[in-house]
């Protein structure tokens, strides 16, 4: 839909009788009007800016912010912008420009009045990254507690930033792969929490100076505060020329670059100050964090719940489920937090795997477990993986946490099922037939069904995949083998119940033992998830 003067003549004309008069209208077509946004039982004089294509949110501004969310509010900026809306959590209805405008000043209305009542508004708490604009910096820290930091100045092209670390080791091994030149960095830095949320401020916006800073972070948290005039008076005494601090929040993570003044009388040969500067004039530079860390990186892909971070994890079969399978698991955190993933496969990629496996045309002829170990370290540098180019008989897979087999043939999972450490939990996951269905198994206490014990009751009737009979489809010719045809989209179906099944198992969330997702329509669903017994008798699990 292009825009119309008749549509933004409508929106006018709507606003009108809200109070709202028009004022005028910007170089890019932006509408401006001014009128009260009602809140607290009282008018609050603002303006707002109407996007003229109806697909950015009207952006509405307070006049004059009411004294009693002054200096600091959730949700307003130092212009006087009200947060209202989250714009990932709306759809804007292109088709009814009076009524989302309307919608948005009401919305407006009352996350006004309900900040004048104290209260918060949960949803927009999140919001404070929008108005903290500076200078990047990367932030590579596994450990959450107060200190002193290491850091090293990273580079790409002509930008500079400090790069914050831990770790330094595990932090160079991130920007190698990233191909950012690093050299030292030459200020002291140090790392503060805090529990209390921070705002944007009404009074001092941007923060020019350490004194403002101080300010602006005693009105929310005293404590951090205090914490962070005394390293930076740390640094100024062992000579720094200035400090990276940074802040972690309930919220988000923020920082600030502090460069001392020059002391009047120089810097001694020493490095440090002949005299103190006033260090409260000291000049600040917001820093805007990206965290690269292992952890956030796994809790953004597992949200609220326990990443497989610490534990050790061994993948016997890297093919085509496999491979897609270890790849999700590392983004899950496997590898990361003291934890190691263990790939066991002696097998090298031919022509005939890359069609429906995770590795490629470079990896071509390369040992399976070899090759992908380099490509996820590629994209996970700083995670603990193992390749074991063996036979999974004589690997060394001892002293595991849950062990995974993917390899889809039906005799080594029994084989597994007998021979692997009865006290580790042992996950399958496998393809049936020609790629109708993908199923996991979860063995990991007694009573419950092994691959083995899974096999007979299927063959009594139990537990079926699909109602109906799944044929052997096979292809190929001669002494180049058969294989069973299914897209590598059924390959990445089964690894994905296989991550769900792994990351249930972090969370004690081990049930249903066994699941099964149809992945053609034309099949009908055999049994439903559920926690099949142990055969009686069984001799791979009965010991």
């Amino acid at each position: 839909m292009n825009p119309s003067r008749e549509s933004t003549s409508i929106v006018i004309d709507a606003l009108k009788s809200r109070g709202f008069r028009y004022v005028s209208t910007s170089q890019d077509g932006w509408l401006h009007l001014k009128g009260s946004l009602n809140a607290g039982d009282a008018a609050h004089p603002c303006e707002i800016d109407i996007d003229p294509n109806f697909f950015d949110l009207p952006c509405i501004r307070l006049l004059d912010v009411p004294a009693q969310l002054r200096p600091i509010a959730p949700h307003i900026n130092d212009k006087g912008e009200i947060c209202y809306l989250a714009k990932a959590v709306i759809v804007l209805d292109i088709f009814d420009p009076v009524g989302q405008t309307i919608a948005c000043l009401e919305r407006a209305e009352h996350v006004l009045g309900r900040l004048l009542r104290a209260e918060m508004v949960e949803d927009l708490e999140e919001e404070f990254f929008a108005y903290w604009d500076g200078w990047p910096c990367v932030s590579d820290l596994e450990d959450h507690a107060d200190g002193k930091r290491q850091a090293v100045l990273g580079t790409v092209e002509d930008l500079d930033f400090p790069v914050v670390s831990d770790n330094l080791e595990r932090t160079k091994k991130k920007i190698a792969v990233l191909g950012w030149r690093q050299s030292d960095m030459p200020l002291a830095t140090y790392q503060i929490s805090t529990t209390a949320k921070p705002r944007p401020s009404q009074v001092v916006w941007p923060l020019s100076n350490l004194r403002e800073f101080l300010w602006w972070q005693a009105q929310f948290d005293s404590a951090s505060r205090q914490k962070i005039e005394t390293h930076v008076k740390d640094a100024a005494n062992n000579g720094s020329f200035g400090t990276v601090l940074l802040i972690e929040s309930p919220a988000l993570v923020y920082g600030v670059l502090v460069l001392f003044n020059k002391p009047a009388g120089g810097w001694a040969a020493n490095g440090k100050p002949n005299k103190i500067p006033n260090l409260f004039e000291s000049r600040v530079k917001a820093l805007s964090v990206t965290r690269v860390d292992d952890r956030y990186i796994a809790e953004r892909n597992v949200p609220n719940r326990k990443t497989l971070a610490g534990k050790r994890i061994a993948i016997v079969g890297i093919g085509t489920i496999g491979g897609y399978l270890a790849d999700m698991l590392v983004k899950a955190g496997a590898g990361t937090g003291g934890g190691q993933l263990t790939l066991v496969d002696m097998d090298t990629l031919g022509t005939n795997n890359i069609g429906r496996h995770r590795l490629g045309f470079s990896s071509l002829f390369l040992n399976k477990a070899k090759a992908l170990r380099k490509e996820l370290l590629r994209d996970a540098p700083s995670a603990e993986i193992r390749a074991l180019p063996v036979r999974v008989q004589s690997a060394n897979i001892i002293g595991i946490d849950l062990l995974i087999n993917a390899t889809g043939e039906e005799a080594l999972g029994h084989w597994l099922a007998a021979n692997h450490e009865s006290s580790t939990p042992m996950l399958s996951v496998w393809i049936e037939g020609p790629g109708v269905a993908v199923r996991g198994l979860m063995q990991n206490d007694m009573g419950g069904a092994c691959c083995r014990c899974l096999t007979s009751h299927v063959r009594n009737g139990r537990y079926k995949a699909t109602e109906e009979d799944i044929p052997l489809v096979t292809s190929g010719q001669g002494c180049e083998g058969l294989y069973v045809p299914f897209p590598a989209t059924v390959s990445v179906q089964a690894a994905s119940l296989g991550a769900e099944m792994a990351i249930d198992w972090a969370n004690d969330s081990n049930t249903p033992k066994l699941r099964t997702r149809i992945t053609d329509s034309k099949w009908s669903l055999g049994a439903n998830d559920c926690n099949p017994k142990q055969v009686e008798g069984c001799p791979a699990c009965s010991k």
